[in-house]
């Protein structure tokens, strides 16, 4: 079973450098290597109030269901482009009633599935247009519907295309609102370029309001209120990231897409969540997390270690605050210490 003691470690800088301290997390739990080994590429892995654990298998086009006790994984859905099932699958979110969306791209289109907590079909809907591939990871799609976030009653997914940077949507798919002003780039110019700098993360925050993290390019994030105000946009920065930020390039590669030219774009931003106090985790291309307040202060910068290093290709918050990562499919305790056996 993958489960590792926790151990909280602090490279512990003296005096001044006290700034530069790492807290080091390591897995309290998590699912048995037994049934992670059966996954290709777990991206996702969250857990519904009713206990249940969600599996999405980006790779095999697969969301797993596993039991509360850790003891054996189910799918629910599988490959498919017919409704119902999924087909290059980008994006997948979990509301706490057990519900779940997943949007994926059949013929190059965006559409969103909502399933019940065993896998029957509740609804979906297909945004018009093609699937636009403008920041990637491998071969994941971060924008798009691939920023999805699936709030049980409506959707979150970042449209800088649409001249606003996201857009809420009805589970039937009706635009409620559009949330967000383009940020300046210095690459207007170049329209592929700079709708890839400003797709994000939409989150909500259960304290109130909205968290919006861009994704590619120098790295920034704007808290909103409620009703869509933005109410202060803060820098990412730290010495963990320096390089990475020094040597972005000023001018970007491109790839052929159906009879154009498109910019490639990898991301600085690899994950982001917001927990239960609404302080936001932002993990970062380097194997590091930071953690702000809700003041948009840097709290913490984190590392996740379990067999190694882990750079998180996800960040889950459950009920009990306790963090789901992927890769691995591991669980910790945030704030350090081991909650009660």
């Amino acid at each position: 079973m993958c489960v590792l003691s926790l151990a909280v470690a602090g490279a512990l800088q003296i005096g001044p450098l006290a700034a530069l301290r790492v807290d080091t997390l390591r897995p309290v739990s998590g699912i048995p290597a037994a049934i992670v080994g059966e996954f290709r590429e777990p991206v996702a892995f969250q857990q519904a109030a009713s206990g249940q654990y969600f599996v999405f298998d980006r790779r095999a086009h697969t969301v797993y269901g596993i039991d509360e006790k850790r003891t054996a994984a189910w799918k629910l859905i599988q490959i498919g482009g017919e409704t119902g099932r999924v087909i290059e699958p980008g994006a997948f979110d979990l509301a706490q009633n057990g519900t779940f969306a997943v949007a994926d791209a059949p013929r190059g289109m965006e559409r969103v599935q909502i399933f019940g907590p065993g896998g029957n079909i509740l609804g979906g809907f297909t945004l018009p247009g093609r699937a636009d591939a403008r920041v990637t990871m491998g071969s994941l799609v971060l924008n798009g519907v691939g920023s999805l976030q699936y709030t049980g009653t409506s959707f979150l997914i970042s449209q800088p295309e649409t001249g606003s940077l996201f857009t809420e949507y009805s589970p039937a798919g009706a635009a409620i609102r559009s949330v967000g002003r383009l940020r300046q780039t210095g690459y207007e110019q170049d329209r592929d370029l700079h709708l890839a700098m400003n797709a994000g993360l939409p989150l909500v925050d259960p304290t109130g309001g909205f968290y919006y993290v861009f994704l590619a390019g120098k790295p920034i994030f704007h808290k909103y209120d409620a009703a869509g105000v933005l109410q202060f946009e803060r820098h990412i920065e730290g010495r963990e990231v320096d390089e990475h930020l020094r040597s972005l390039p000023t001018r970007w590669p491109t790839r052929k897409v159906q009879d154009r030219e498109v910019p490639y774009v990898i991301p600085t931003i690899r994950a982001a969540a917001v927990d239960p106090k609404g302080q936001l985790w932002v993990s970062l291309i380097v194997p590091f997390t930071y953690v702000y307040d809700m003041e948009g202060d840097k709290a913490r910068t984190v590392q996740f270690q379990a067999a190694g290093t882990v750079a998180p290709t996800s960040l889950f918050f459950t009920r009990t605050g306790r963090l789901l990562v992927t890769p691995g499919c591991y669980e910790f305790a945030p704030n350090g210490v081991r909650p009660p056996m």
